[in-house]
C-alpha cells in the first residue's frame, strides 16, 4: 500500500483521549493490570497517521503569521463539491447549498430547534449512537426510539410500521436518521431509505441526516445519500457530513451541512449563526481542503481496504472462538457491536464482570448500554491489523 496503516504510533501525551483519559473514571475504561499494555478500542476516532496532504496544508497555512477573521473561500466549497460529486454521486451540489457547522451534533441540534421545541418528540432508531442521545435529551427534546430488527441472516433492519406507528402516535415532525449506522453499521440500500423517505413524508417529519460515516464504506457495499432517492428526500432532508471521521479530525471540529431547500437553510443557518460561535476555524478549512485532494481519494481507498480486513477478521475469530457471543458483520463504519448476552447467560457472568476482564488485560473496548444494547459492548477497530489480532488473542485467553 501506498500509506502507513501498520505503524504503531504512541499517542501519550499528544492530547487524545483514547489514551491519555484511560483510568480517569466516568466512562473511560480502566488503566489494564500491570504486565499488559492498552490497545485504544472505545472512543470512535482512528489509530492511523492521516493523510500526508492535510499536514502540508495545514503547515502552508500556519507559515503565514497572521490568523485574523476569514471567510470560507471558494477552494473550500469546491472541495467539498468535488468530493461528493466523485465518491458519493450527487449532482446539482451548489455552494449555496453547503453551510459550517460546529460538529455534526452541533447540527443537529441547529436543525431540532430549527423545526420542534423542547418537549417535542423525535424518532431515532435504536441502538442509538450516544452523542444523539446525550445531545438531544440535553436541549429538552423527547426521544422515541424505533428499535431496528435483526432478520434471519443477522442483518438489522429497519421495522417502517413501527417507524409510522410511533411518528402518528407521538405527534412527531422531526426524526434523526443515521445513514451509516452507528453503533450497528449498516449501509442502507436504497430501497430502504426509500422506504424510510415514504414514511417521513407520510407524516410531514423533517429529516436530519447524519452521514458522517458515509466515506468509510467496507468493500462490497455502497452509500446511498439519503438526499438522492427522490426529489421529496432532496427537499425534506437536511444532511451532515464531516471529513472528521473519516480522515481523523475530530480534535480540528469542522463539519458541514447540504441543505437543498432554501426554507430548511434558512431556519438552520438561523439557529446556527445566533449564538455567534458557529464559526470555522481556518486551520479546520485547510485542513478540508487538503484531505480532499487527490490523495486523500487513494487514502480513503486503502483505509477501506484496512477496515474492511479488520472487520473480517474479527467477525470471523469472534464466530470461531466466543461462543455465545453475537456480532452483526458491519457494512461501514470500523465499530463492531458485541451481543455478549446468550455468553455471559451461559457463563454466570454480567456484562460488567466482562467488560472489566477486557480492561484488566489491556483491551480498553466500550460499555455498549449506553447505545441501548442491553447486554453489548462497542468496540473500534481502526487499528493496525497487529493489534486487532493481540486483542482477540487477549480475549480469548483471559475473557472469552
Amino acid at each position: 500500500m501506498k500509506y502507513d496503516f501498520t505503524s504503531i504510533i504512541d499517542r501519550h501525551g499528544k492530547d487524545a483521549i483514547a489514551i491519555d483519559k484511560l483510568g480517569g473514571g466516568g466512562t473511560a475504561p480502566d488503566l489494564p493490570k500491570e504486565g499488559f499494555d492498552a490497545i485504544p478500542m472505545w472512543v470512535a476516532d482512528m489509530n492511523f497517521p492521516t493523510v500526508p496532504t492535510i499536514q502540508e496544508s495545514i503547515i502552508e497555512r500556519v507559515k503565514h503569521p497572521m490568523y485574523g477573521y476569514f471567510d470560507p473561500t471558494d477552494e473550500y466549497y469546491d472541495s467539498i463539491i468535488r468530493w461528493q460529486t466523485k465518491r458519493n454521486g450527487v449532482t446539482g451540489l451548489t455552494k449555496e447549498c453547503i453551510g459550517y457547522e460546529n460538529g455534526v451534533l452541533g447540527g443537529v441540534i441547529s436543525a431540532l430547534m430549527a423545526f420542534a421545541s423542547p418537549g417535542d418528540a423525535v424518532l431515532l432508531h435504536s441502538p442509538t449512537y450516544i452523542g444523539f442521545t446525550g445531545s438531544i435529551t440535553s436541549r429538552g427534546f423527547k426521544i422515541v426510539h424505533s428499535p431496528l430488527k435483526q432478520d434471519e441472516n443477522g442483518v438489522w433492519r429497519m421495522d417502517f410500521e413501527d417507524m409510522d406507528a410511533k411518528i402518528k402516535e407521538n405527534h412527531i415532525h422531526a426524526a434523526v436518521f443515521c445513514s451509516p449506522h452507528n453503533p450497528c453499521g449498516r449501509v442502507w440500500e436504497r430501497w430502504e431509505i426509500e422506504k424510510a423517505m415514504e414514511v417521513y413524508r407520510a407524516n410531514d417529519c423533517v429529516v436530519i441526516s447524519d452521514e458522517i460515516w458515509s466515506d468509510i464504506i467496507l468493500e462490497g457495499n455502497h452509500h446511498t445519500p439519503t438526499q438522492s432517492v427522490s426529489e421529496d428526500a432532496r427537499n425534506r432532508t437536511i444532511a451532515l457530513y464531516a471529513p472528521s471521521k473519516t480522515f481523523n479530525l475530530a480534535g480540528l471540529i469542522g463539519s458541514y451541512h447540504i441543505i437543498y431547500n432554501p426554507y430548511l437553510r434558512d431556519r438552520v443557518r438561523a439557529q446556527s449563526e445566533k449564538c455567534h460561535y458557529n464559526s470555522m476555524n481556518v486551520l479546520s478549512m485547510h485542513a478540508l481542503i487538503g484531505a480532499y485532494k487527490p490523495e486523500g481519494y487513494e487514502w480513503v481507498d486503502e483505509l477501506c481496504q484496512v477496515l474492511t480486513g479488520n472487520i473480517n477478521f474479527a467477525c470471523d475469530y469472534i464466530g470461531e472462538h466466543f461462543e455465545g457471543v453475537k456480532v452483526s458483520r458491519p457494512q461501514g463504519t470500523y465499530m463492531l457491536f458485541l451481543d455478549c448476552s446468550e455468553w455471559c447467560e451461559a457463563h454466570g457472568k454480567t456484562i460488567d464482570e466482562v467488560q472489566r476482564a477486557g480492561w484488566d488485560v489491556g483491551v480498553a473496548w466500550q460499555d455498549g448500554r449506553p447505545f441501548h444494547g442491553p447486554c453489548a459492548i462497542r468496540m473500534n477497530l481502526a487499528l493496525p491489523f497487529s493489534r486487532v489480532k493481540e486483542a482477540f488473542e487477549r480475549l480469548d485467553k483471559y475473557v472469552f
